[in-house]
């Protein structure tokens, strides 16, 4: 004989909804998109979820410049993510193109491409490689995953590895 149990959730009222998911965004900056999920994964109705975010937006917990500036300079002062990844990951994060392009503008040139030269510069220490053009591929593979724009990248390599 088998036993089938439901898995029920907890139903939430507007009002409860809207306390927890307050908490969620003081919490930490979110972007609409987690918002929205977080609401489906309370079992939220389109309506109910409509409300809340509106709610939300009014009261100011949630607002996408000030998200996406957060997340560029997270992604970048701790991570050391290029702007590609960091576009990428917003993209992915329906960010419009114009709050991605105002964010982007928050980082000085000056220090990105100095983080470029430490990032690259620590990297290269820890790669074992001996073979020259391996050495070089590894490298490069490593900003490019991380975001690095090509061009910056192969200048980059070749500065480094002769």
């Amino acid at each position: 004989m088998y036993i089938c149990k439901m898995h029920t959730q907890p139903s939430y009222t507007i009002i409860d909804a809207t306390k927890k998911v307050e908490h969620y965004c003081a919490y930490q900056e979110r972007c609409h998109k987690e918002v929205v999920q977080k609401l489906k994964e309370m079992g939220m109705i389109p309506d109910a979820r409509d409300i809340i975010i509106a709610h939300l937006i009014k009261e100011n917990y949630l607002n996408e410049e000030r998200f996406t500036q957060s997340f560029v300079r997270g992604k970048f002062n701790i991570k050391k993510w290029g702007k590609n990844r960091i576009i990428s990951e917003l993209k992915l994060r329906n960010i419009s193109k114009y709050n991605i392009a105002t964010a982007l503008k928050e980082i000085d040139e000056d220090v990105y491409i100095k983080t470029l030269d430490v990032l690259a510069k620590k990297r290269l220490e820890a790669i074992k490689e001996t073979n020259i053009q391996k050495r070089k591929k590894k490298l490069a593979d490593y900003l490019l995953y991380r975001g690095w724009e090509s061009h910056l990248v192969y200048e980059k390599v070749s500065a480094l590895i002769k």
